[in-house]
């Protein structure tokens, strides 16, 4: 199986026909071969995608793809790759630059499920966000499982991991962004923010939320106003709601002469 994190330098495994299609167009991580259980039908257009950027392709038995994935929907075809590299805060901003845009962050306190963590890198990119920032500990990285769950978004979005997430944090602000803390036990609801300036939105991990030692360097804390008995969302689906408001704002800006 993958490895635990997303050292790029490591070898992972990458399965399932959207995850490897999506690779493949992207380019951003280096296919060292694929395995297939046949070359035709289903098969041909990531076969094709490989053979134009030479790669080294092998037909492999069922039994192969099992052993490589027991527990994961391999759809029989299977790539080793090198894991997706790290970006900077500096290239993340650097982006956020070139598209002519406020910076549009997610910074992820202690996700620790790798389903989590791919399904809020799903939503992201498909909300223009400009990078995630993750800590490098007690937080999953960039594996395989997460590539599955991203749906391909894993391979359009930038993702830094931080050695020190207050630091982090501190030196976002400094570059002029607003740090806003998601929590159920904030006062101020999330609509009522303005969210068309530079922004970077913090989600806490599973369990636990965000620690009190990062929570106490956001600028603000907001919540997301809940009317039935659970006093949280999970952090993907709270994920969703806050970033789509962002949007929401934006595009309305946008459309303002």
């Amino acid at each position: 199986m993958a490895p635990a994190g997303g050292n790029a330098d490591s070898q992972e495994i990458l399965y399932g026909l959207h995850s490897i299609r999506e690779a493949l167009k992207a380019g951003t991580r280096p296919l060292q071969r694929l395995l297939v259980l046949r070359t035709d039908k289903q098969f041909t257009d990531v076969v094709q995608l490989a053979r134009s950027r030479r790669i080294p392709i092998h037909v492999q038995p069922l039994a192969s793809f099992d052993r490589l994935i027991p527990n994961g929907k391999h759809q029989g075809v299977v790539a080793f790759v090198s894991a997706k590299a790290y970006q900077t805060e500096d290239s993340i901003l650097a982006g956020a630059a070139q598209r002519h845009e406020p910076p549009f962050l997610i910074i992820l306190d202690g996700v620790e499920d790798p389903h989590n963590l791919g399904a809020v890198l799903r939503t992201a990119e498909g909300a223009g966000v400009h990078g995630v920032f993750i800590p490098e500990r007690r937080a999953v990285g960039l594996t395989s499982v997460v590539a599955k769950a991203s749906a391909g978004a894993i391979d359009h979005i930038p993702v830094a991991r931080v050695t020190n997430m207050s630091r982090s944090i501190e030196s976002l602000k400094t570059a002029g962004v607003w740090i806003y803390g998601v929590t159920p036990s904030a006062k101020k609801i999330f609509t009522d923010l303005d969210l068309r300036e530079p922004v970077g939105l913090v989600f806490g991990g599973e369990g636990t939320g965000i620690r009190p030692g990062v929570l106490q360097h956001c600028d603000e804390c907001v919540r997301i106003p809940l009317r039935g008995r659970v006093h949280s969302l999970n952090v993907s689906a709270a994920a969703a709601i806050v970033l789509f408001e962002v949007v929401r704002q934006r595009g309305h800006r946008n459309q303002t002469p």
